[in-house]
């Protein structure tokens, strides 16, 4: 499939060792005219990207997570039967479309706050920082976050510590903390907490910010999508399925 492949060359799956399959999930039976993206393949997102007369569904979530029961029963079976029957295509990118330099989700998180990448590090590049002119307190980078992503982040840590370099990661990265701190963050951001995390803040010193796994993760598929739509001719729709997570 030609919109497979131009998928696979733009962001290069191959090179890394994911969770889960990436690209083409599910081969549906309907030509592509229309795309539609959300962050999830939820039940919720498949019927809506289906009442919107979608031909294919893109997502960053998507299935058959590496260690899950593979049978399709219950809550699964469900999904997949709702996809196979609406005869709509599936396609997920997970950890490729996080660390895309120009439309992955820390790149798009960046920009939506005005932030520019000046520097990548971790496995696979998947933490970026911004280092600012001058220096921002953890109150005005909260009123940012609430601002882009129209919720309030919650924030532990060293919360009177001027920020001068904040690293981010979107999504579940809470425990790529010690390595921000490592690569000289003052403030670190990803999607989710665990308890573990306002200890580990604390203790290296510099300030934590849980903005939302969800929220974090909207942006890249728009881009993406965006561009497949641009490059093959065919419309495009975000459906968002929120989720306070």
């Amino acid at each position: 499939m030609a919109l497979a492949a131009w998928f696979d060359e733009l962001l290069g799956p191959s090179r890394f060792s994911d969770y889960c399959p990436n690209g083409l999930q599910v081969e549906g039976r309907r030509p592509i005219r229309k795309l539609a993206c959300g962050v999830t393949a939820s039940l919720g997102l498949i019927e809506a990207a289906a009442a919107a007369n979608a031909d294919a569904l893109l997502v960053h979530h998507g299935w058959f997570w590496r260690g899950e029961d593979a049978r399709l029963t219950g809550i699964k079976g469900a999904r997949v039967r709702a996809l196979i029957e609406s005869g709509m295509h599936l396609f997920a990118f997970h950890l490729p479309l996080d660390v895309h330099p120009e439309l992955g989700n820390n790149a798009m998180l960046g920009a939506r706050l005005g932030w520019t990448v000046t520097g990548c590090g971790g496995h696979d590049g998947l933490i970026v920082w911004h280092d600012f002119q001058r220096p921002r307190s953890t109150a005005a980078l909260s009123a940012a976050l609430t601002r882009a992503l129209g919720r309030k982040p919650l924030g532990v840590g060293r919360l009177d510590r001027p920020v001068r370099r904040i690293a981010w990661c979107t999504g579940a990265a809470q425990d790529m903390i010690e390595t921000a701190a490592a690569l000289g963050a003052d403030a670190y951001l990803s999607g989710e907490i665990s308890e573990r995390t306002t200890h580990l803040a604390r203790e290296l010193g510099i300030s934590y910010f849980a903005a939302g796994h969800h929220a974090t993760e909207r942006f890249g598929v728009q881009a993406l999508a965006a561009r497949a739509a641009g490059a093959f001719g065919f419309s495009h729709a975000f459906i968002d399925d929120p989720n306070p997570v």
